[in-house]
């Protein structure tokens, strides 16, 4: 029997804008930021109102394209890129800023695509700190950092690490946005798939459940989520033996990812293997 795989099954709903792994913080167009907010902040006295309109008109450029270039998966085409709008953000802002936080999650997310875990480790802990002070304990964008965070040592099998920061996370998104809540479905997601990873399946099942059960309620039954939900509860069917359960599930995975992504999308190949594979 071929091996089963976890569509997001240690980090996310999706990555750099739903691709890398891990949902991207949208920022602002540059032209709502205060000017004379990023000249106070800049480390540098010498840079004039024109200059800092062009570096952040500049480093949002350079942004997009990063998500541009993550979306199509030319992971090593984003990564300069990144690390120059990153720079740009510390110059212009300084170290302490929410979109220094969000740059450095960026990076990290492209670091993490690549296998690059030990450079992307310091960058998703240096956001994760970076968003505590300057959001606050109970901000949305630190569950975010925390999920991260978690995914990253799940990917290693660091999973006495992952599951309080996943827990964390859960915890936290439940607080601040509510039980029925797109991003608390995927944490339960990401803590069913680390308990999965280490064969508790009896712990893994109801949260994949309730995984699945809220991507239908909050996004509706045909969106890719939906498909991810269903693959993953398949797959925790398949690994326990339970065939004829796990069968219907990828097939309905199969045939959403199908209709919502296309036929050449990686997640039609990873439910065809897992369907083959029964």
């Amino acid at each position: 029997m071929k091996p089963k795989i976890l569509i997001n099954p240690g980090l996310m709903a999706a990555t750099i804008v739903g691709v890398i792994g891990i949902r991207a913080v949208p920022l602002p167009p540059w032209g709502q930021m205060s000017i004379a907010q990023a000249q106070e902040s800049s480390p540098s006295t010498e840079l004039t109102e024109s200059v800092i309109k062009r570096k952040l008109a500049e480093a949002f450029r350079l942004t997009q394209q990063v998500l541009e270039l993550g979306q199509q998966r030319k992971y090593s085409e984003a990564i300069p890129l990144a690390e120059r709008a990153l720079g740009i953000w510390q110059q212009v802002l300084g170290e302490e800023h929410p979109l220094v936080a969000s740059s450095l999650n960026y990076l990290a997310a492209l670091y993490y695509s690549q296998g690059r875990y030990q450079e992307a480790e310091p960058l998703y802990q240096q956001a994760l700190d970076l968003r505590k002070r300057l959001l606050g304990e109970e901000h949305p964008d630190v569950a975010t950092s925390l999920n991260h965070l978690a995914g990253l040592y799940s990917s290693q099998g660091r999973y006495q690490e992952a599951e309080p920061l996943y827990q964390q996370a859960l915890d936290l998104r439940k607080r601040v946005l509510g039980e029925e809540n797109s991003d608390v479905a995927t944490s339960l997601n990401n803590l069913a798939g680390l308990y999965s990873s280490q064969g508790r399946y009896q712990e893994a099942e109801p949260l994949y459940q309730q995984a699945l059960d809220l991507r239908k309620q909050v996004l509706g039954e045909q969106h890719p989520d939906v498909a991810t939900s269903l693959n993953n509860l398949a797959g925790l069917y398949d690994s326990q033996g339970r065939y004829q359960e796990a069968e219907p599930l990828y097939r309905q995975s199969l045939d959403l990812s199908k209709r919502l992504l296309g036929e050449e999308h990686p997640h039609v190949a990873t439910s065809l293997n897992n369907l083959a594979g029964l």
